[in-house]
């Protein structure tokens, strides 16, 4: 007797379904808490993802990063004092370093669902015995991770043109690592809500691109009228890039300790309603 003859059948001995039940484990997950074979796997697919297209996932953020600095160098030339006690080049490496690093954080992320929902196999991920939690923490690490070998990438190509100073690895790794977290939270969220590519560029465009130039990258808040201050302020972007050089400078525009608990917090909230999101089915399932 088949298991769907059992299905369609209610009124069978209640002992014979308990024992397809206890032999067959219908409907228990089998890989206890966390289903590292399949969390991992998950994660490997994803790296591999923009490693085979490493010209354009790895090398493309450094060219621009390069561009950046060089126009910005040029344009200012010598007219540029001092900023923070360093040159305006040494202080705009680390800023345009991490700015790189959190913009590709959150276009892996973007892309792995956008690419997964209108390619139609999403459908592979959502059927794998993978949780919410390990789906989520997989393409989010994943991007992390990319944007960790183009940081080591920038660091190493930008050490040669910027006397990059050193003050403190725990704040570059640190501020590196919850900003790529948060952006890439952003961008799964950001690719479970849109419906169509064109839907990511209008996050990109009013909420990272604006919050990015208001963070301080090209220059000290101070500078800014107070209006535009108090709004930097609470700008998460302006902690991350201000810790993050803080790392390399040893010196901030605002509390490094605040900053440190405030993105630790949004990194938990952001990743926290990726995963509520995904796990209630928002726009992947019908």
């Amino acid at each position: 007797m088949s298991y769907l003859d059992l299905k369609i059948k209610p009124n069978l001995d209640l002992e014979i379904k308990n024992y397809i039940q206890n032999k067959y484990k219908l409907g228990v997950r089998r890989f206890g808490l966390i289903n590292w074979v399949g969390a991992t796997n998950l994660f490997y697919k994803e790296c591999s993802r923009f490693f085979v297209v490493w010209a354009q996932t790895l090398l493309s953020p450094l060219v621009s990063s390069l561009l950046f600095l060089s126009v910005l160098t040029l344009a200012l030339g010598n007219e540029r004092g001092e900023v923070l006690g360093y040159s305006f080049i040494e202080f705009l490496a680390p800023g345009l370093i991490v700015m790189s690093l959190i913009s590709q954080s959150f276009s892996h992320s973007v892309s792995s669902l956008m690419i997964s929902k209108m390619q139609g196999n999403i459908v592979d991920m959502l059927h794998a015995p993978l949780s919410a939690l390990e789906v989520t923490l997989a393409i989010i690490l994943a991007a992390v991770t990319r944007s960790i070998v183009i940081a080591i990438i920038s660091i190493l190509v930008f050490s040669v043109i910027v006397d990059l100073n050193f003050y403190n690895f725990f704040y570059i790794l640190t501020f590196g690592f919850l900003g790529c977290f948060i952006l890439g939270s952003l961008g799964f969220i950001t690719g479970l809500w849109a419906e169509k590519f064109d839907h990511t560029a209008t996050i990109t465009n009013f909420i990272v691109t604006p919050l990015t130039f208001l963070s301080g990258t090209f220059f000290t808040i101070d500078k800014l009228p107070a209006f535009f201050k108090s709004i930097s302020l609470m700008n998460p972007f302006f902690y991350i890039i201000d810790g993050f050089r803080y790392g390399f400078l040893g010196k901030s525009d605002g509390s490094i300790f605040f900053g440190l608990i405030y993105l630790s917090i949004l990194s938990f909230l952001m990743w926290y309603l990726a995963f509520y999101l995904f796990k209630k089915g928002y726009k992947i399932k019908s």
